[in-house]
């Protein structure tokens, strides 16, 4: 004889759950039989599940498909190998790059160490910054100014997770722990000329090949249109599934490996979901990159904030470049920060007096609001900003992470002829049309119907950055 069921009712107030009947929850009702739960009740249970599992997998994988993206892109956008940098000169070139800055000529490349053996990595003296990750977006080594040829150019050999150890005479050593990299470099020097002879001064080849390394092919976007956000719907899950098997697993993946598994994704097998496993992986696909927004542009870090009366926020959340806090991985910091952006470097961490960079962000007016590309506002810079190098302003579309695509220039630097006010602070302005009135090269066009956020980046911060006596202006609406 079966007992009778029990109304639908919250759990027992020791947590039970009944031995038959029913139980509200957030995922619905939860109906169980003699302590079993039900079959349409166990069908209800897999499926969230398995759509928990896949948006968390999809915000732990965010810095891996960013550059699995990109290198996609070098390939079948721009015809560029992967000992090929690719040189992002133009905002025009750079109107698929996360957060880039407009200021600085960005050289890029996406090489593979299964592809190439030991791989060298030729840094020219002079003010360059960057170096090179993992393809979890974790530094192997800066390079340039904050590398340990601090500026004096010099030969990186970076060696792949299975490569025997190795220590030639002349060489920065550095083992990757992914077969797959990103060589990324940006040229500081402001005269045109030196720039360019910088950019054709990095070089990359193969190690075996050192005696007499082949000329390094430098390609241009050449006005091509091109994304690097991370593939959308069931192609992020393809993508991932494809470097998966490409990639060692690290200790800190495996539980994530075992959240896969049931989603169809494995290491060593073909991706094939089923139709059940493609809807719950679309449906994470959307719901992950909202969550990521979430984290992102609504920061709830201790400390993300410069000022306690301003909406200035670091952008930059990781308390280190490996992406590990003493008792756990930066999840959340991670996904913040890869989801806006690519690349971290120790020199991105503003840390040092003088050299490096940083970046604050603000996605919020004066009062609070979320910036809207259809309103007008004015940002004052007050003068004395703390920079030994140069500082510059952007705006970016905050779904595509990218520049705001108007056809200008989007953003403003010191190096830039602005137009200064009497007391050496600088008035800028943002919005859909010029404001009457005042300077057309003080003026960032925004899209209306479409929201924006800011960085503002500071290049050889100083002192008055540090301690925070110098205060940076809010966004405040005009008109």
């Amino acid at each position: 004889m079966t007992a009778p069921r029990n109304e639908d009712r919250p759990l027992a107030a020791d947590g039970h759950l009944p031995t038959t009947g029913s139980v509200s929850s957030r995922l619905g009702t939860l109906e169980l039989d003699h302590g079993y739960p039900t079959a349409a009740t166990v069908e209800k249970l897999f499926d969230d599940l398995d759509f928990q599992r896949a948006c968390q997998a999809y915000l732990w994988a965010l810095p891996l498909m960013a550059m699995v993206q990109w290198q996609s892109e070098h390939a079948t956008k721009f015809g560029a190998g992967k000992l090929d940098y690719v040189d992002y000169l133009t905002f025009q070139d750079k109107l698929g790059l996360l957060t880039a800055n407009a200021t600085t000529p960005y050289i890029m490349a996406f090489p593979n160490l299964r592809e190439s053996g030991p791989l060298v990595l030729e840094i020219p003296a002079g003010p360059t910054a960057g170096g090179c990750t993992d393809f979890w977006q974790r530094p192997i080594t800066d390079s340039g100014q904050t590398g340990p040829d601090k500026g004096a150019g010099g030969k990186y050999l970076i060696l792949g997770p299975d490569d025997a150890d190795m220590k030639p005479e002349g060489y920065f050593v550095f083992r990757s722990p992914t077969v797959n990299i990103f060589s990324a470099h940006r040229v500081l020097d402001p005269d045109p000329a030196k720039a360019r002879a910088l950019i054709e001064g990095l070089r990359i080849y193969p190690y075996a090949t050192r005696q007499a390394p082949a000329p390094t092919r430098h390609v241009s976007p050449a006005g091509r249109a091109w994304s690097g956000e991370q593939p959308r719907g069931l192609a992020y899950w393809e993508e991932l599934a494809r470097v998966v098997n490409e990639e060692p697993v690290h200790e800190r993946d495996r539980i994530v490996m075992g959240m896969l598994q049931p989603l169809g994704i494995e290491k060593g097998k073909p991706f094939a979901p089923s139709p059940r496993q493609q809807k719950i992986l679309a449906d994470a696909a959307a719901a992950g990159e909202a969550m990521a927004r979430a984290i992102a542009y609504q920061k709830r870090f201790a400390g993300a904030k410069i000022w306690p009366k301003r909406a200035w926020e670091k952008s930059l959340m990781l308390a280190e470049t490996n992406q590990e806090a003493p008792h756990h991985t930066e999840l959340d910091e991670r996904t913040s920060w890869f989801y806006e952006a690519v690349g971290v470097s120790v020199g991105m961490m503003g840390r040092a007096v003088g050299v490096g960079q940083v970046y604050l962000e603000a996605a919020r007016d004066s009062a609070g609001k979320w910036l809207d590309g259809g309103k007008s506002y004015r940002l004052t810079v007050p003068k004395d900003v703390p920079v030994a190098q140069f500082w510059s302003v952007t705006v970016y579309d905050n779904e595509t992470r990218c520049f705001v695509d108007t056809g200008v220039q989007p953003d403003r630097s010191s190096r830039d002829p602005i137009v200064t006010n009497p007391d050496g602070s600088v008035d800028l302005f943002f919005g859909p049309a010029a404001p009457a009135g005042q300077p057309a090269s003080n003026w960032i066009q925004t899209l209306p119907g479409k929201g924006w956020f800011s960085y503002f980046r500071l290049y050889g911060p100083t002192a008055t950055f540090f301690d925070r006596s110098w205060v940076l202006g809010d966004f405040e609406p005009v008109g």
